[in-house]
């Protein structure tokens, strides 16, 4: 990818650039679930943490779990959730929304005074479409766009994985060497002007390099 592409995945629909990537290490929970699914959702997080040379926790020592990944039949189902609206602002007009919208998927982050990932609360409801996706690819998709903040048009036009001759679906290359050099201690954990896209398009270069 050249500078323009890389600077499109951050560039926001209202114009403005702005980056972040986790600050500390991920302590993820999921409810609605079964044991199975419970096994491929968090087994998801350490594949791209690995791949990301990110870290994963059992606690957060601030929040308990820092992303809570949600799945549920009807966006109401949140409501019932206990102190949910102390952790999300505005949760019921947010509900709202999405129920008249018919979303079945939406994402909340939170950031520390650095500006990089604090918490990200992940909404998954399971209408004909994401329950017809098998589990490990929902999986996969929900936490590789959960890893930075991409912009809110970044997946529009092209999913961030993509499927390999044998069946098995993966993140795609281009993305995930987005997501490594986007976690090279080097770069700052937030970013809101253009020019950190050159910094990110001239670190995959050189590992490109690197694996010639």
């Amino acid at each position: 990818m050249d500078a323009a592409e890389v600077e499109r995945f951050f560039t926001r629909s209202d114009g403005s650039y702005l980056f972040a990537r986790w600050g500390r290490p991920i302590a993820p929970i999921v409810f609605g679930v079964e044991d199975q699914t419970l096994s491929v959702v968090k087994g998801a997080f350490e594949a791209v943490c690995a791949m990301a040379g990110h870290h994963m926790t059992e606690t957060d020592p601030e929040l308990g779990a820092n992303v809570m990944v949600f799945f549920f039949r009807d966006w109401r189902e949140l409501l019932d959730v206990r102190d949910l609206d102390r952790l999300i602002d505005g949760l019921n007009p947010l509900v709202a929304k999405l129920s008249d919208a018919d979303a079945n998927q939406y994402r909340v982050f939170r950031f520390d005074d650095a500006g990089a990932i604090q918490a990200c609360f992940i909404f998954l409801r399971m209408d004909e479409v994401l329950s017809a996706i098998p589990a490990d690819t929902l999986a996969l998709g929900q936490v590789v766009q959960s890893m930075v903040l991409w912009s809110d048009q970044a997946f529009t036009d092209q999913s961030p994985l993509g499927q390999l001759d044998d069946g098995r679906v993966v993140v795609r290359p281009e993305i995930g060497a987005l997501i490594r050099v986007a976690y090279d201690p080097v770069m700052p954990g937030m970013a809101q002007d253009p020019s950190h896209a050159l910094r990110l398009t001239a670190r995959m270069a050189v590992a490109q390099e690197g694996t010639n």
